[in-house]
């Protein structure tokens, strides 16, 4: 092992028993360090603010299809097996995982202690070994930093290996093609190779957690943002990619406790599991989301972006990818919650982009509609965000977040009714996505609408309401600060026959996606669908 290796002894001790003898190993970098590596290895340029943008290469965006859970004696009882939890060959992880050691070993790498959990008692450490630098400055900007302390004799829980240009061969390795994310829980090992898209560095520890912590600690794992107000009133923000989790937690009149990943503990403290924001930037503006654009700054990685002569941005450039990225350590954001952690949540918002046009901008949810539309998950992939995905397309998310909880959804769901039993919640549903009809004739909902309803659910402003004819929840009918046409979906369409026909289509396709979880759903949450889809 290469003497400039800087971290203690125990660390070179582990790192040689991983097999890892002949590599020269950059230990615990600074992100200076980090962004000047890659510049100099020509995997990255700057930006005229002096931001690193990097390019993700063959993937920009996550490949569902592509990640994988070891089926070993930890999993093979509780993992909800299937098209999203794709089962991998215990051996054939670990001839795969010796395979990506010696591609590792002799290589220049980038080591990274870190932790993931912002509640010390629950915080998962990790050590992150990169073939490149800038996914370790990645890993520096999202995960936790442990303290000097932690750091003199840290022993990791979980490892990830990241090898971008190792490609598997799936026919002798067992993957469905050359790019991979294997998730072993018996070897508490990530296994990421043939892909540089970052996102799935941390979308593994998230899978991660999503599994351990409902199982070790009785803790909520939750796909969702969350800030914290004045009064010290939290509010989550449940939502997949690309449906305003990020832009909606950024409230420049409350403290933003995390963006994308957290826990809700027993007693009631809701903590993040990163240190960072990751970011969608595409259509970026500083008008619209001011606190993001101040964040792009030294230190954070830009992704996927194209740029004019002068190293500006131009951030409404979708030739490479409409799931732009970018990356930067919460303390970016001027106002951040002490701690990265709130009191138990007063209001929770589902926030979904519903390429249809047919739900409406804002509705309150009774206790069971509220676990059937989390079980359902009802969204839309954003163009980008996946691999193969170029436009909006209708989905069923469990949880709203389903490609990153190998648990039953159902199991998930207890724990959200358990909480709403014994909590004073308000549970909300937001369309952030099309009105005026569906993707291609409507047009997307404006934020500064979007924001309106918000702040006038969390100051608990008056509110009317109206039932609606085929969900059954309470529409909002009159929000002040919003005329009362922008409220009512169906008004905005110029065909209301159409838009029937839009809704009575909707509400068959949540009730045939609920089919699947009858089993362990009381009558009560099974009524809490559509009414019309019922009678279908």
């Amino acid at each position: 092992m290469n003497t400039h290796f800087s971290g203690t002894e125990s660390s070179k001790k582990w790192i040689s028993a991983l097999g890892l003898e002949h590599s020269s190993l950059v230990y615990q970098a600074t992100p200076e360090f980090l962004s000047n590596e890659a510049l100099a290895l020509n995997r990255a340029s700057l930006t005229s603010k002096q931001v690193l943008s990097i390019a993700t290469g063959t993937f920009t965006g996550r490949s569902p299809e592509d990640r994988f859970i070891v089926n070993d004696d930890l999993t093979k009882d509780r993992v909800w097996w299937g098209k999203i939890n794709k089962a991998f060959d215990e051996k054939a992880y670990h001839a795969l995982k010796s395979k990506v050691i010696a591609y590792l070993d002799g290589k220049k790498l980038y080591i990274r202690d870190a932790k993931a959990g912002a509640e010390d008692q629950l915080s998962l450490k990790i050590r992150v070994i990169n073939e490149y630098p800038e996914h370790n400055q990645f890993a520096s900007n999202m995960f936790i930093e442990p303290s000097p302390s932690e750091l003199t004799d840290f022993q990791p829980e979980w490892t990830i290996l990241h090898a971008p240009d190792f490609l598997a061969d799936p026919a002798t390795d067992g993957t469905r093609q050359g790019n991979f994310a294997i998730l072993s829980f018996a070897d508490q090992t990530i296994l990421i190779g043939g892909t540089g898209y970052t996102g799935e560095i941390k979308k593994g520890i998230f899978s991660a957690l999503n599994f351990l912590y409902p199982v070790q600690h009785q803790t909520f794992p939750m796909h969702c943002s969350a800030n914290l107000g004045k009064q010290g009133d939290s509010a989550l923000f449940f939502g997949l990619s690309g449906t305003g989790k990020t832009t909606l937690s950024a409230d420049p009149d409350r403290l933003l406790i995390g963006d994308d990943e957290h826990g809700w503990m027993p007693d009631g403290t809701i903590f993040n599991f990163e240190g960072g924001c990751y970011a969608k930037v595409i259509d970026l503006s500083k008008e619209k989301e001011p606190d993001i654009w101040n964040a792009i700054r030294p230190g954070a990685i830009l992704e996927n972006i194209v740029m004019d002569s002068f190293g500006v941005p131009d951030y409404s450039d979708k030739s490479i990818t409409e799931n732009t990225r970018v990356s930067y350590p919460i303390e970016h954001i001027a106002n951040v919650a002490p701690g990265l952690k709130g009191p138990s949540p007063k209001n929770i918002f589902f926030l979904t982009c519903d390429a249809y046009g047919v739900l409406p901008p804002l509705a309150k949810l009774g206790p069971e509609q509220a676990a059937y539309h989390f079980i359902s998950g009802y969204t839309a992939k954003v163009a980008g965000t996946e691999a193969g995905v170029t436009e909006p397309k209708a989905v069923f998310s469990a949880c709203f977040g389903a490609p990153f909880m190998p648990l039953h959804p159902s199991e998930y769901a207890s724990m959200l009714m358990d909480k709403m039993r014994h909590e004073n919640l308000h549970v909300w549903l937001v369309n952030t996505g099309w009105v005026g009809g569906g993707y291609g004739v409507g047009s997307r909902i404006k934020l500064k609408y979007t924001r309106t309803m918000i702040t006038a659910a969390l100051k608990g402003l008056e509110l009317t309401f109206e039932t609606d004819s085929t969900f059954g929840f309470q529409r909002v009918s009159s929000c002040p600060g919003l005329p009362s046409e922008v409220l009512d979906a169906r008004s905005q369409w110029s065909n209301r026959d159409a838009y029937d026909d839009a809704a009575q289509n909707l509400a068959e396709r949540f009730f045939d996606n609920f089919k699947t979880f009858e089993t362990g759903s009381s009558r009560a949450i099974q009524a809490g669908g559509p009414h019309m889809a019922s009678k279908v």
